[in-house]
């Protein structure tokens, strides 16, 4: 049970008394003792108690106590749980009693049962103050009218999660509502704000899981379904909002679950507390592994239990002020010492006994054991094992703990050393001395143990000895040493012994560190409650004085709760009276006069016995009603106890209250030479060594009943307006037609029946005891009028609907004899016309036959003769048929044998010609194999020569770009111009051929003799310099020597004239020669290059080329854009002719201007990129404009290919920084980009199976000889430029997908971590948006009974209102993450599974609220629910099937649920239709809960049938049984529900296309290459 207030505690509180193992003295009050440490926290907070089931099933027999018989014949008594029932029964007979006036005949009632404690029944008939009741199961019983208690039958068939709930507050009431809440599994149940625990006796893990601790966390108390981790949070959350430290409190009888209890409580407290990813041990670790620790050393198998905790515990948590675990400190007390040394079976020893005899054989040679059985501690009992349990595997289990507890090694090894010399102390037996009264070491193997005793405390074997069978006395005149009979020595040896391990224990506890500067504490304490066995000793006694304490505050506490919710409510009250048991708290522990001030003055006496203690009572408290003297005993007495009487032995007080440790004992341990041993037994002041403390708290279940009669002697029924009305409305039907408010309309019923003494609060009705009974019973007469009232009007239906019911059969009856008249005559007439119809069709049939025998005849005849002529024409032309085929076969034959002869005859002459031809190709060949060594000395100088000209060409295709245009434009001009000069060339060339011939013709016409001759004037200036030069040698051939001087100075010039002519003919050849050879070169060094790039690609970068001055010969052609590790793109690359002819002074102006770096060029166009990518971009066509563009720079720079490269991951960072911002729109627009451009690399790219092998150079051509001999073969396009033609000029199949190096396919997983990152940030971002609406969601507002009766729904409607408002925004946010999505083009794949994880996660929180609160499993919460679905489900329709996609679906848990709730007809529904039809995606479990769970507050039907229920329930215990018990709760799940190949095959074929650049890169020339279409 646990309870929480944040009052003080009362005076009382400090008396609480702690125990102090270590020292072991009498009981003394903790008022009086300084050294007792508080372990009540300033505010008592919680209070916990934990019951078997057996009180949930009745299993009591109230008037006696139950007993069980043991092996030894002891009777071990059952705690006080009977008494308590009686006690509670008798104190409280004016609360809720049935009294004449409200018990009539029909009335449900309560009444006693010897075998099932009670039993429900209805009374048959009332005979003054006797009745007769006639129970469930068939019996009659007689019993008086103060005997039983009514029963509420509209009490909810799952019982009440609060029991202040109940109507009658009465224990067969409570007991009952225990019973069925643990038939369905529900083990916790609140009363108020306290928690019963009932042990179900088997593991149910789906109950204490993470998930199950996170629906707990912060919850309001009573919110959730009752449980132990509601409570725990309740302490952690007034700590933390309050500042006040608290307390947990957990008792019950044996086997009830204390301990299981708290650890969950502890392990709830570490998980609010704890420190998440904290690396080494935490201390919340400490304490959760300090329970394993605590069992070994302090547990044992009882009667009850096979892990019974034998001491109680509490552990203080320590916090910070952030909540955190600071600290802990875990005590015990009261530990049961007398175990150590006297077992009784079927019981056994302490754990750890048995797990150090089942260690390794190595441990136990070290400590020399041996098995269980042979040692006297141990063998006491038969049980040395228990079932299912490996005391070897503890063992190791236990030794783990310790580790992370904080006992170091040697700690430990200490520790077993002293746990295996109890076990060797025990085992030390004594005999008669030769002195009177004297003992020694009895034998061998006694003397054999006393030494190992020895070895293992490390301290002197005869010391031992000495202080086992002696003692010193120490006078004023001398110091006597006495010696010890054998019995004494024993008792000495067990007294060691138990002082021993009890110090260990106390030495164990303290491990843990504690905080000493925390001021915030949680305190868990783990208690059995009220002892009564048959031989009651000193331990009881203690134990009992603690309940008497702990029963007083907890009493006063539950009455000042009272006090407080009557204040709270503003209502009048008086004195309440309670039980106060502080007359027996005086007679234990009053100064002077008390048991523990007599006991302790008995124990300064050296005389004193047990006799004279007892004797000295008997005489002090002979007057005392709670003080009995047994008759037939002189040392035993008896005390009246709240539970009951306890009868206490008195033979061991006065021993076990001066249990000092022996000075003897202390000194041979002090001076141990073992450190861990020593510190066990520190020297201790004299004063102190016979003094000790106890405290002890505990609680029982009579506590949890002792709270209910308090409430009871006030106001013990306490009703809410709205359930008051729909409850007893109908006993004023005028107030809810009237629709007055729930307060006003309250007062007006409970007026009208005439009640007195009833108050109305705030918002609570709170009557007196039986006036319930009394409301219910009037209650009862309306019901029965009006069910009378429905009986007639129904009994006048049934006779009325009787009588219709014959009349109508009179009626049916004469219509059916009229009718088999009217069908005689009928019959008969029918008959009639049938026989005419025979007669005709029998004259039809006769008349047919005969025609058709004849026609028959003559189709026959017919048919024969025309088959006769059919056969003789098919013989004719099959005959014919025949003689064709063979003159076919024949001509064909005759064909191809003329066919073969001709195809033999060609292939013998292309057989001959082709080896014509192949032996001119072999000496072609012998030839060319002769020049090999002339062109590999060729080739080599030309590889060297390539090998220089690498580093010059990365500044020469530096230079290409800026220069392909003006070029191809140069080029162009140049080869017209070269075509034009052509054309003057010959045109000359033909001029001066025919000038050449005419002159030659002139010089032979030319006569001997000189005479004149005409010439014909040319228009051109050619002709008449021929002329001229005619007629001078004409007239020197004829006259004189001068005509013929003029006419050979004509013909010098006429071949100067020629001679000029011929030399610019040749100057335009050369010019032309030198364009052409400078064409082939530039083709060549392309072709070159290309080929050196591919090498280059593979190789180290480096490798950095020496660098030389710019050559005037070496070629300029550059290629922007280039990749780090200095490659060359051979997508833009272009073939540039040499320019030196044209213009050699911009060649040399750029061959001699400073280059700029290659790396900072790449630099400079990666940070513009980069800068542009930060941007906005926008889409284009549907499609991201960023990751187009980074698609296309990354290929065109072919960074793909490259094994080193920071592109990458500089792309990466911009994408993270811009993704830091939780904008919804920019993590939209990212995942767009993130998506497309993940889609297009795995189009592109694959991934190299080798790609560290050694490339291959590629030998290419040059100007040198060996480049010229292949020109020779191909064209300069075939042979300078494979790589270019192929790359540029169509060949796209073979280059669409890149051979990937490790940087790229590190980006692509890079990136794929990004999309789902961004994908999570998104689908999160709506989860949270949407979480605290659905709080909303799920549960309905409340309205008053009179409006929801007589169907006003002004606030229904309001309520209804409000609710589709919450659902209304759901979906407003889910449509604007629609459009964001949509606006931003973000892949609809990737919107459906947004939505279907989005969808799933309502499904998930709507049902786990579903099945966790009981208010939300109703009729008209199911239909709020249903509503609110609708308008998803409206929502799913307009974002149509190609963004929601199945999501719908994902709400089939909540619909199905939803859709149970609201069917009227629940309980014919079988088990069959419910899971096959009605909810086929719910587990058993799911449904048995929400079948238990549901009430209808609109139309009071009811769930299913009961035996459904069983079925449920029998299915439920079948897989249980057979797999492991999972939990009833949905799980929301987180992760990626997607992979890449499925976003890759949900999408069509991607293209980068054409880009239009953005504006920041549109005018770099580097980025030119956009605009064009990339395959």
């Amino acid at each position: 049970m646990w309870e929480t207030t944040t009052t003080p505690p009362p005076p009382s509180s400090s008396h609480f008394l702690s125990t102090k193992a270590s020292t072991g003295t009498h009981l003394q009050s903790a008022a009086t003792s300084a050294r007792c440490p508080s372990l009540i926290p300033p505010v008592f907070t919680i209070v916990a108690v934990v019951v078997k089931p057996s009180l949930a099933r009745f299993d009591l027999i109230r008037g006696e106590l139950r007993s069980s018989n043991g092996d030894d014949g002891d009777k071990v008594v059952e705690d006080c749980r009977v008494r308590a029932m009686t006690y509670v029964s008798q104190g409280k007979q004016h609360n809720d009693m049935a009294t004449p006036e409200n018990i009539i005949v029909g009335s449900h009632v309560w009444v006693e049962d010897p075998v099932d404690a009670w039993i429900d029944g209805q009374v048959t008939r009332v005979n003054g103050h006797e009745i007769h009741v006639k129970t469930t199961n068939g019996r009659q019983v007689v019993t008086d009218i103060s005997k039983v208690y009514p029963k509420d039958t509209e009490a909810p068939p799952g019982g009440v999660d609060d029991m202040t709930k109940l109507a009658y507050l009465h224990e067969p009431g409570v007991l009952h509502n225990l019973a069925a809440r643990y038939e369905l599994n529900e083990i916790y149940t609140y009363t108020g704000n306290i928690l019963i625990a009932v042990n179900p006796f088997q593991r149910l893990p789906h109950l204490y899981d993470t998930h199950m601790m996170e629906q707990y966390k912060e919850a309001a108390f009573g919110e959730l379904s009752p449980h132990v981790f509601a409570v725990a949070d309740v302490s952690y959350r007034a700590m933390m909002n309050e500042g006040k430290c608290n307390s947990i409190l957990v008792s019950g009888e044996s086997g009830a679950g204390k301990t299981e209890t708290t650890k969950m409580l502890m392990r709830y407290l570490a998980y609010l507390g704890g420190r998440s990813g904290v690396e080494g041990r935490t201390v919340e670790q400490q304490v959760l592994e300090s329970n394993p620790v605590l069992e070994a050393f302090g547990n044992a198998k009882t009667v009850r239990n096979n892990n019974s905790s034998r001491f109680g515990k509490f552990v203080e948590l320590q916090f910070d002020k952030n909540g955190k675990i600071s600290g802990a400190a875990v005590r015990t007390y009261l530990l049961e010492r007398s175990r150590v040394c006297q077992v009784s079976d079927p019981e056994r020893n302490y754990h750890c006994f048995y797990l150090l005899c089942a260690a390794l054989p190595e441990v136990k040679e070290k400590y020399k054991l041996g098995s269980p059985e042979s040692y006297h501690y141990l063998n006491q009992t038969k049980c040395f094992k228990l079932d299912g349990i490996d005391d070897g595997e503890e063992y190791l289990a236990t030794k783990r703990a310790m580790d992370i507890v904080g006992i170091v090694e040697e700690e430990q090894e200490a520790i077993f050393r002293v746990v295996a010399a109890v076990l060797h102390l025990g085992n030390i037996e004594f005999a008669k001395g030769p002195e009177i009264d004297s003992s020694v070491v009895k034998d061998e193997k006694s003397r054999f143990h006393l030494n190992t005793t020895a070895e293992l405390l490390k301290c002197d074997a005869t010391s031992l000895e000495n202080a086992l069978i002696k003692r010193v006395m120490v006078t004023p005149e001398e110091v006597i040493t006495r010696t010890l009979d054998p019995v004494t020595a024993t008792a000495s040896r067990d007294a060691l012994a138990k002082t021993l391990y009890s110090r260990l224990v106390e030495k164990i506890n303290i491990s843990i560190g504690q905080d000493p500067n925390s001021k915030s504490i949680i305190g868990v304490l783990d208690i059995y409650g009220f002892e009564s066995f048959k031989f009651n000793s000193f331990e009881q006694f203690c134990i009992n004085f603690t309940n008497e304490k702990l029963q007083q505050h907890f009493n006063q506490h539950v009455f000042k709760m009272e006090q407080e919710e009557y204040t709270r409510e503003e209502i009048n009250w008086s004195y309440i009276e309670f039980v106060d048991n502080q007359d027996v708290l005086e007679l234990i522990e009053k100064k002077p006069g008390g048991i523990i001030a007599l006991l302790d003055e008995a124990c300064m006496f050296p005389k004193s016995t047990h006799e004279t203690f007892a004797q000295k009572l008997y005489q002090t408290f002979k007057n005392n009603k709670r003080f009995i003297k047994p008759k037939l005993s002189r040392t035993s007495f008896t005390i009246d106890h709240y539970a009951g009487e306890v009868t206490y032995q008195a033979d061991q007080f006065l021993d076990k209250n001066k249990d000092y440790v022996v000075a003897e004992h202390q000194d041979l341990l002090t001076a141990s030479k073992c450190p861990f041993v020593a510190g066990l037994f520190p020297p201790l002041p004299e004063e102190s060594s016979k003094s000790s403390k106890f405290s002890s708290i505990g609680s029982r279940f009579k506590g949890v009943l002792e709270a209910i009669r308090i409430s009871c002697a006030g106001y013990p029924t306490r009703r809410t307006f709205y359930d008051f009305l729909l409850r007893f409305g109908v006993l004023a039907p005028e107030v809810l037609d009237g629709n007055y408010e729930d307060k006003v309309g309250c007062q007006m019923i409970l007026d009208k029946m005439g009640l007195k003494g009833y108050q109305v609060g705030k918002t609570k009705i709170f009557l007196r005891a039986g006036q319930m009974a009394e409301l219910d019973a009037r209650r009862a007469e309306v019901l029965g009028r009006a069910a009378r009232t429905l009986q007639r009007r129904a009994r006048t239906y049934i006779a009325r609907k009787e009588f219709i019911s014959v009349r109508n059969a009179a009626i049916a009856l004469q219509s059916f004899c009229r009718g088999r008249i009217a069908s005689k005559l009928y019959e008969k007439l029918r008959e009639e016309a049938a026989a005419i119809k025979i007669q005709k069709n029998f004259h039809r049939y006769v008349a047919r036959k005969s025609y058709r025998k004849i026609k028959s005849s003559a189709v026959t005849l017919q048919g024969g003769l025309r088959g006769m002529a059919a056969r003789n024409e098919f013989r004719f032309r099959k005959q014919t048929k025949a003689a064709i085929i063979i003159q076919s076969h024949v001509r064909g034959y005759l064909a191809h044998s003329y066919y073969k002869r001709l195809q033999k005859a060609a292939l013998v002459t292309q057989c001959g010609w082709r080896q014509r031809i192949a032996r001119k190709e072999l000496r072609k060949l012998k030839m060319a194999a002769r020049e090999t060594g002339a062109l590999k000395e060729a080739k080599d100088k030309l590889e060297k020569r390539v090998e220089e000209l690498t580093w010059r060409l990365q500044f020469e295709k530096q230079l290409r770009t800026n220069l392909e245009e003006e070029k191809a434009q140069e080029i162009t001009k140049l080869q017209e111009a070269l075509k034009a000069m052509e054309v003057q060339v010959e045109e000359a060339n033909s001029r001066a051929i025919k000038e050449i011939e005419a002159a030659k013709i002139a010089l032979e016409e030319a006569p001997p003799v000189v005479k004149e001759v005409p010439v014909i004037v040319q228009d051109t200036e050619q002709i008449d310099s021929l002329k001229a030069e005619v007629e001078s040698l004409k007239a020197l051939l004829s006259a004189e020597k001068q005509t013929a001087e003029i006419a050979t100075k004509a013909h010098l010039d006429s071949d100067a004239r020629n001679e000029e002519l011929t030399k610019r003919l040749e100057d335009a050849e050369h010019k032309m020669t030198e364009l052409r050879d400078s064409m082939q070169r530039l083709e060549e060094k392309l072709a070159n290059a290309e080929s050196e790039n591919q090498i280059l690609r593979q190789q180290s970068l480096a490798m950095t080329p020496p660098e030389k001055p710019v050559s005037a010969r070496s070629k300029t052609m550059i290629s922007l854009g280039l990749p780090e590790n200095g490659t060359a793109t051979n997508e833009e690359n272009k073939v540039i002719p040499d320019t030196t002819v044209s213009v050699p002074s911009q060649q040399s102006e750029i061959e001699h201007t400073p280059q700029k770096s290659l790396n900072e060029k790449q630099q400079e166009y990666q940070d513009l990129l980069l800068k542009c990518i930060s941007q906005n971009l926008g889409f284009s066509g549907g499609k991201p404009i960023a990751a187009r563009l980074i698609y296309k720079c990354l290929l065109h720079w072919r960074s793909f290919e490259v094994e080193r490269t920071s592109i990458f991951d500089r792309i990466i960072q911009t994408i993270g920084s811009a993704i830091e911002v939780p904008d919804t729109d920019v993590l939209a627009y990212w995942l767009s980009n993130t998506s497309t451009l993940l889609l297009l690399l795995r189009q592109t790219l694959k991934a190299t199976g080798a790609a560290s092998l050694t490339p291959q150079r590629r030998r290419t051509m040059s100007s040198s000889l060996f480049g010229r001999m292949s020109s020779l073969r191909s064209s300069p396009q075939s042979a300078g430029l494979p790589f270019l033609n192929g790359r540029m000029l169509g060949r796209s199949d073979e280059f669409q997908r890149v051979e990937a190096k490790y940087p790229a396919l590190l980006f692509k997983q890079q990136l794929t971590a990004f999309l789902e990152k961004i994908y999570g940030m998104i689908r999160d971002s709506l989860k949270k948006e949407i979480s605290p609406l659905l709080g909303f969601c799920i549960q309905a507002p409340r309205t008053s009974r009179a409006s929801l009766i007589k169907g006003r729904s002004n606030a229904n409607a309001a309520g209804q209102q409000a609710l589709i408002a919450h659902w209304q925004s759901i979906v407003k946010s889910l449509n604007n993450y629609l459009k964001t999505m949509k606006a931003n083009h973000v892949p609809p794949f990737l919107v459906r599974k947004i939505y279907s994880q989005i969808f799933s996660f309502i499904n998930v929180q709507l049902f786990n609220s579903l099945l966790l609160r009981r208010e939300c499993c109703s009729f008209s919460n199911g239909e709020y629910v249903k509503a609110g679905l609708a308008e998803i489900e409206q929502w799913c329709c307009y974002a149509t099937e190609e963004y929601a996609g199945s999501a719908w679906e994902d709400l089939k848990h909540i619909r199905q649920a939803v859709g149970f709730l609201v069917i009227h007809q629940k309980p014919k529904k079988t088990l069959d239709e419910i899971t096959r039809d009605l909810c086929p995606a719910l587990s058993i479990q799911q449904l048995y809960r929400i079948s238990t769970m549901y009430w209808d507050d609109k139309y009071g039907t009811h769930t299913v049938s009961s035996d459904v229920i069983s079925s449920m329930r029998v299915q439920m215990t079948e897989e249980a049984n057979s797999a492991v018990s999972s939990s009833f709760l949905l799980d929301d799940d987180s992760g990626i529900p997607f992979t890449v190949d499925e976003i890759s095959s949900s999408e069509k074929q991607l293209e980068a296309g054409e880009l239009d650049p953005p504006e920041l890169i549109r005018q770099n020339s580097g980025f030119s290459f956009l605009g064009q279409r990339t395959e």
